[in-house]
């Protein structure tokens, strides 16, 4: 454990370890386009910590489910906080009964896919493909290198490469609900639809 002279404190005096999570939020509060993404350097000026403070704050926030992030180049990431679509018209449980029927049809789809192995490693690699359709149901504008630093280092399927993985995944991920894939010569991978999958494949 540190000790308290080496702790890092903020302009406050106070210790930038005991500052809530929450206290990030308020950055996203504070903006005058609340539309717009911040970085990780916006965090650090508003919380006047160092940058991975501020990364442990905005991670923690994302496992909540209170923040979304994604990359943008090869090294730079950004945070925003999720608006799901509203339509008035719709009743809370006719969103339900969509959101049912969507999951429902993704899950069959990845349960037919056609995806190389039998027995675990077919379990395995569906899992991957579940993972990565939740992946851009949650990152609707997603690129390959999305895709391989973000899902393939959770759910490698027992492939041994990353593009053995991609090139295995890709083609059943097309065929998904709601993928858009990318045009030829294209990188961006969207998703047409509105709501999150929760993959419950057992």
């Amino acid at each position: 454990m540190a000790m308290a002279s080496e702790r890092e404190r903020n302009a406050k005096g106070e210790f930038t370890d005991r500052i809530p999570p929450e206290a990030a939020l308020e950055a996203f509060d504070a903006r005058e386009d609340v539309a717009r993404p911040l970085t990780a350097a916006d965090i650090m000026e508003a919380l006047d910590c160092s940058r991975r403070t501020a990364h442990n704050k905005l991670n923690t926030l994302v496992e909540a489910g209170r923040l979304e992030t994604r990359k943008i180049g090869a090294r730079s990431r950004v945070w925003w906080r999720p608006i799901p679509a509203v339509d008035p018209g719709r009743t809370a449980a006719e969103a339900d009964a969509d959101r049912t029927d969507h999951s429902s049809e993704a899950e069959q789809a990845i349960r037919a896919a056609d995806l190389p192995g039998s027995g675990r490693t077919l379990d395995a690699r569906r899992e991957a493909l579940a993972a990565a359709y939740e992946y851009l149901t949650s990152h609707p504008s997603a690129t390959k290198s999305d895709f391989l630093d973000d899902v393939y280092p959770k759910y490698p399927a027992k492939f041994e490469t990353p593009d053995g993985w991609w090139n295995a995944i890709q083609p059943a991920l097309k065929e998904l609900p709601a993928v858009d894939p990318p045009e030829e010569r294209g990188h961006l991978w969207k998703f047409l639809g509105g709501d999150r999958f929760t993959p419950t494949l057992g």
